[in-house]
């Protein structure tokens, strides 16, 4: 049986992104993050609403207005649709590991 924390290389050049679930409406992934962050270049801006939970490790989000969000292992948040964001910080000696919710 699948296990959310299996599979996880002992490096990562890059994170991760798995799609556990694809269907019409609603796509689940995994991200795992190892002091990764978004590309200096610009803000996620998706069309679609992303529900996000850490399921362990830590990360910061920053939103294009200034506010930053520290998650921890079992915080989760809503991301609506075009709110502009980024992974800011995630902690460099352990996994972080995301579960992500696209619809």
């Amino acid at each position: 049986m699948p296990n959310i924390f299996d599979a996880i290389p002992g490096t990562l050049e890059a994170e991760i992104f798995d799609r556990l679930v694809d269907s019409e409406g609603v796509t689940v992934e995994r991200i795992v993050s190892r002091g990764h962050t978004s590309p200096e270049s610009g803000w996620y801006d998706q069309p679609h609403n992303e529900w996000v939970m850490v399921l362990r490790g830590e990360a910061v989000l920053e939103f294009v207005d200034g506010r930053s969000l520290t998650l921890r292992a079992g915080d989760y948040l809503t991301l609506p649709a075009h709110q502009k964001h980024k992974v800011a910080w995630t902690k460099p000696d352990c996994d972080t590991v995301w579960l992500a919710v696209h619809y």
